[in-house]
């Protein structure tokens, strides 16, 4: 059993364009077009505002000067078309019970406790309970316990399911059944895929000083890999230190 303090991002797949493709519909077309950004995302965007409008070639020369009047007339659903995807781990269940909140332009798949044998879990204890002895060790003896609660009643489960013939199954109801002692604080992992605007209202929802401490600090460091990752669409995000050493997002441009 570890005990967890930071999640972890990973980026795990982004978006090209067919090349090929978008030259076959130009030329059909007796349109030219090209741009000045290799992200994928950032690409897809602008062709997609430009189809809007058939303005391939006119106005706005740079990716920069397209998607920033993009998002500064607020025409969000062009950016719907940016999808990356991203795997998070060291995140607690209650984070997640809060971030599969966000449905239009999200999609989930989680670690499934019915299946996934939980005695090997690891937990996420808040800051403000790690920073204090006393309430660390309160923290830590309720773990312990859930943890051992757990464990006994999979060993207790997996003998009264001893008559069903299938191993796999025997398990899952196990499992399924002893998981509802587990605390919120247990460890998860979950496969996110979502769109530019959905993640521009992540961000601003939850990297705000208002939001949960766990959930904010993953929108910001979300926040920090997509404007490495498609500057042209997130870079009007400013970061901000609040006095707690914690931090939130602002940007001039909310609500695309």
């Amino acid at each position: 059993m570890k005990i967890i303090r930071e999640p972890c991002i990973y980026l795990v797949s982004r978006q090209t364009l067919d090349g090929d493709e978008v030259q076959r519909f130009l030329a059909e077309h007796d349109l030219k077009w090209s741009t000045d950004t290799e992200v994928g995302a950032e690409e897809l965007c602008e062709m997609a505002g430009r189809v809007c409008y058939m303005s391939f070639g006119l106005g706005r020369k740079t990716n920069e000067e397209y998607l920033g009047n993009i998002i500064g007339v607020k025409h969000g659903s062009v950016l719907e078309h940016a999808v990356w995807n991203f795997l998070i781990t060291g995140v607690s269940r209650s984070f997640t019970h809060e971030l599969v909140r966000h449905r239009a332009g999200w999609a989930y798949s989680q670690l499934s406790q019915r299946y996934v044998d939980e005695s090997t879990a690891d937990y996420v204890e808040p800051d403000c309970i790690a920073d204090d002895p006393e309430l660390h060790a309160v923290w830590l003896e309720s773990i312990r316990q859930s943890h051992e609660t757990y464990c006994r009643l999979v060993e207790g489960l997996a003998r009264k399911f001893s008559p069903e013939p299938s191993a796999t199954l025997r398990r899952k109801l196990a499992r399924q059944a002893a998981r509802s002692v587990l605390p919120n604080a247990t460890e998860t992992k979950i496969f996110v895929t979502a769109n530019a605007r959905a993640l521009r209202h992540f961000v601003e929802l939850r990297a705000n000083e208002h939001a949960d401490v766990e959930i904010r600090a993953v929108a910001v460091r979300m926040l920090r890999l997509l404007r490495e990752e498609a500057p042209n669409i997130f870079g009007d995000y400013e970061i901000v230190s609040l006095a707690d050493g914690t931090e939130i997002a602002r940007t001039p441009h909310t609500k695309v």
